[in-house]
């Protein structure tokens, strides 16, 4: 296990429950059709197929950083790859995401215990711990899942899911100054801070909601469904991941 910013990551836990994540995820897609996969998704401007090959090609990419390699040859490229995927049946997506997914974990298995607290390079020059990386790939499939609107909602994503995405949500746009200092809370349990310092930039916002809520306005993929103020102000306006 490895630790960062207070936080441990133990890749070998987290393997296993992305290999579950990502089962769940192919039987549910599993019962789609190809005009379904043709259809819109959650995500604005892409069909379901963008979000099944943007999967298949994050888990190449993911591939290549934990081999030291670039993540993606190009921001362009990674986008290319993804519209020339989108199209496809629902068979090869399946195939694809399922033979990806293997391939990572096949790689991931290949790494010696000592070599997961080495630092890895992602998109846009962000550097991580390499033992964080499963977690990453875990995001991508639970909160992808969920944009696949086909029945799977962010109060059915795992409650441990949750608390370690908003924690690392919260770590992410810490110092940010578009942010205002916020005070998150979730009723019964569970409290972070995250945004500019407070001080200068004002006393923080209390934000309060149930933890997937507050998540899901965290990641984009709610404007704060069921999520509210203290003093019931509008909610701020969170800068895109």
């Amino acid at each position: 296990m490895t630790e960062t910013a207070g936080h441990t990551h133990d890749p070998v836990r987290d393997m296993a429950t992305l290999r579950a994540a990502t089962d769940s995820l192919l039987t549910r897609a599993g019962q789609l059709d190809d005009d379904a996969v043709r259809a819109p998704s959650a995500l604005p401007g892409w069909t379901r197929g963008h979000v099944l090959a943007h999967l298949a090609r994050n888990a190449d990419a993911l591939v290549n950083v934990l081999t030291g390699r670039p993540m993606y040859p190009s921001a362009e490229a990674r986008d290319a790859d993804i519209a020339a995927g989108a199209p496809r049946p629902l068979a090869e997506q399946l195939d694809d995401v399922r033979a990806t997914a293997a391939r990572l974990e096949k790689t991931a298995a290949d790494i010696p215990a000592d070599g997961w607290s080495a630092r890895c390079e992602l998109r846009g020059g962000v550097t991580d711990v390499m033992a964080r990386i499963p977690f990453r790939r875990l995001v991508e499939v639970e909160l992808h899942h969920v944009d696949l609107d086909a029945g799977y909602t962010l109060d059915q994503l795992p409650a441990d899911f949750v608390a370690r995405e908003i924690a690392f949500l919260s770590a992410r746009f810490a110092g940010n100054e578009e942010v205002p200092p916020l005070s998150l809370s979730a009723p019964g349990g569970g409290t972070w801070t995250t945004g500019a310092a407070a001080g200068a930039a004002g006393a923080p916002v209390r934000v309060t909601g149930a933890p997937y809520a507050l998540m899901g306005w965290l990641a984009g993929r709610t404007t704060g469904t069921g999520v509210r103020t203290e003093d019931g102000a509008a909610l701020p306006t969170l800068p895109p991941l």
